[in-house]
This record gives C-alpha cells, sequence and structure tokens, in this order.
C-alpha cells in the first residue's frame, strides 16, 4: 500500500536526499534534480544532534556516518583570553536515545555522499545539473518540466531545495528567510589532538568562537559576528578576518589560527530564520527542509529537522493509500509545531547574546528543545 509511486524531488540535500531513500526503499520511482552539477557541498563541517543520527539509523547510513565523523557526550564553555579556561563541561542530551551519541560532527560533503550514494543504491535516479523549471497539477498528479526541456508526470512533487527554494516561490507563498542579525565564518582546518568535543567562548569581539570536531584528523572552526555584508570578501581575504578576530581566544585557538590557509575552505554566511507558518503544501506539491523553515544554528538543529520533515513524509505517503487532506493535515500536525519550536527556541538564543542578556536562561532553554526533540517524530 503507498498512495504514490511516483515522485520527483527537488534538492539533494539531507531533506531530498533522506526522502529519496525512504520513498526508493518502499518501491516508489522517484527522481531528484539537482541544480549543482555535480556532489559538491557548500561548506566545512556540519553538527549533527542525537535526532539527527536516529533517522539517519532509519535511512541505513548511521554506521558509516559514525565512521566518517567523531561522536561525543558534552560541550565546552570557555573563557576569552590567552588561557582561555574552561568555565563549565556541559553534558549533552541524547536526544536521539541512548545507543546513539548526543551529537556527531562531520565533513559536510562527506555527509552528502553518503546520502546520495544510499538513494542511487536503493533506485534513486539523481540528475545534476537540472531543476524543475515549471510544473501544472490537477487531482491525480504533477506535470513537471525540467531545465534540460524533458517532461514528466508524477504522483508528487517535492521541494526540497533550500533557502531560496525556487518551488516555494512557484507554489505562491511568500515568506521568505529574515536576517536574525548574526553572520557566521567557518573553516575546515587540522583538529588539535586536546580538541575532543565542541567548545564555544563567549565574549570578546565576536558573539561566539567555537571548534567542532569532524574526524580524527580534521575539525571545522567557526566565529558568529554580527552581520556584514561579506559577499565580496575572497578566500584569502576570510583567512585574514578570521585570523585577526580569533586573536582574543587561545587553548586550540592558538593552533587553529596557524593552520588557517587557502586551503581551510574558508566561508561566510548570515544566519535567517523563518517557517512558513500554515500549510507547507499546495495540492500534490509540498516543501520541506529548510525550503519550508530555517534556524540559526545556535542549536545545532537545522539537519535533524530536515531529516524529520523527509520521515514524517515518506512514512505516511508509504503507509496510506492516497494523497488526501486527512495526510496533509497529520503531516502539518507532527511537523509544524515542533519545526516552529525549534526555530524559536534557535532564534531566542541568538537575541539573548545580542541584546547582552546576563541572566537569559540557556540552561531553561536548551532542556526545553532536548526534550521536545528526544520525541519521536
Amino acid at each position: 500500500m503507498s498512495a504514490v509511486s511516483r515522485v520527483a524531488i527537488v534538492g539533494s540535500g539531507v531533506a531530498g536526499t533522506a526522502a529519496a531513500i525512504l520513498l526508493a526503499e518502499g518501491g516508489v520511482e522517484v527522481d531528484v534534480f539537482e541544480k549543482k552539477p555535480d556532489l559538491s557541498a557548500l561548506g566545512s563541517g556540519i553538527t549533527l544532534q542525537g535526532n539527527a543520527l536516529r533517522v539517519f539509523d532509519r535511512l541505513g547510513v548511521w554506521d558509516e556516518v559514525e565512521r566518517a565523523g567523531y561522536s561525543f557526550d558534552q560541550t565546552g564553555l570557555r573563557a576569552p583570553g590567552p588561557d582561555a579556561p574552561f568555565i563549565a563541561q556541559i553534558p549533552d542530551a541524547r536526544t536521539g536515545g541512548p545507543e546513539y551519541p548526543a551529537v556527531a560532527g562531520m565533513y559536510r560533503p562527506d555527509l552528502a555522499r553518503i546520502l546520495a550514494d544510499r538513494a542511487t543504491e536503493l533506485g534513486a535516479r539523481i540528475h545534476y545539473g537540472a531543476t524543475v523549471t515549471s510544473f501544472t497539477q490537477d487531482d491525480d498528479g504533477v506535470d513537471v518540466t525540467v531545465s534540460d526541456g524533458s517532461t514528466g508526470r508524477y504522483d508528487l512533487l517535492i521541494g526540497a531545495d533550500g533557502l531560496n527554494s525556487d518551488i516555494r516561490k512557484q507554489l505562491g507563498i511568500e515568506v521568505e528567510p529574515e536576517r536574525t542579525g548574526m553572520g557566521i565564518w567557518r573553516a575546515f582546518v587540522p583538529r588539535p589532538k586536546d580538541v575532543t568535543q565542541t567548545d564555544l567562548y563567549y565574549g570578546g569581539p565576536v558573539y561566539i568562537a567555537g571548534y567542532t570536531p569532524t574526524s580524527d584528523e580534521m575539525m571545522y572552526a567557526f566565529l558568529v559576528e554580527p552581520a556584514q555584508d561579506r559577499h565580496l570578501s575572497s578566500p584569502e581575504e576570510g583567512v585574514e578576518v578570521m585570523k585577526g578576530l580569533s586573536q582574543a581566544y587561545g587553548g586550540p585557538w592558538n593552533e587553529i589560527r596557524e593552520s588557517l590557509d587557502d586551503a581551510s575552505r574558508v566561508n561566510y554566511t548570515w544566519f535567517t530564520k523563518h517557517v512558513v507558518p500554515d500549510a507547507w503544501n499546495r495540492g500534490r506539491a509540498v516543501i520541506i527542509g529548510e525550503a519550508a523553515h530555517s534556524c540559526p544554528p545556535t542549536i545545532a538543529q537545522g539537519a535533524a529537522q530536515a531529516a524529520e520533515d523527509a520521515l514524517v513524509l515518506s512514512e505516511l505517503l508509504l503507509e496510506r493509500d492516497e494523497v488526501d487532506q486527512s495526510l496533509w493535515d497529520e503531516f502539518h500536525a507532527r511537523r509544524l509545531p515542533r519545526a516552529t519550536e525549534v526555530v524559536e527556541a534557535s532564534v531566542q538564543l541568538g537575541q539573548w547574546q545580542i541584546d547582552h542578556v546576563q541572566d537569559a536562561d540557556v540552561p531553561g532553554l536548551m532542556r526545553r528543545v532536548a526534550m521536545l526533540v528526544s520525541q519521536p517524530a
């Protein structure tokens, strides 16, 4: 029993490939259209919370993710200054359950490769350098036109094409990501041997200076500053900016600073927020992942929420025998409140830092989020 037999997915990020894996595993014919020409993924590293790892296990990739990444169960808080003393060591909640670590750091392109390989292994077709330029739909299906001029008819169209989703625009959904006032520098660097977890430095010239190990050899480092127009900065300029901003931070940052160079994949992005507050579908076309919601990475839930969207949608499509309003009602009842609360908590944590709120209940907020995402999606 399945409500669909043929599905088109736009975007090969976490949401798109997770949906492709689950649907293909369930016997659905899946075409994924990715506008990038290959499997390349922007960025250096990604932090995955336990609820993301739980979904990856369901996708059949957890063992490979665990081998490729670096797992840990606590986060350190350090003070700025040359000695960078630890203020606290905070145990992280195992939000995926006791069988998974609390957190795994990972090289983002490795995660993209693992998910794409699993999808193609199960029979999903990923078309690189292609995207859906237009579509029309009726009660029974969606007629899709692809950028190469080809056309196809599908039972469902899933827009998993990220922050600036073309599918969201084509559906007439006017919600767009908004900047939150923070921007983040990221770099991929060798891991100092004493870095075995995420450490966060609060205070000094930036809001947050931190790093997360991604393997035995490598890690990513980040600096969160007031959002600025950095789009014209060259990679070489980015290296120099990161070296300058990090001068106030000691401990492992001394070694990180020395290792920053042209090979560090330095990049800069703004923090954004948005949630489509009503239905994420219009008929037989639906958006998931960052097309439907985005949050600052302050509580590292972006990939987890995208994966959960894909899991819930795929489960409903595979267990139902038709795409009807009751399916969409259950999908939104399970996903919209959860995603909204995660976005609001992520934004609140960042706003406390912007406003320099000294008595902010950060532990309380983190406990609330952990309790929320510990429950099955």
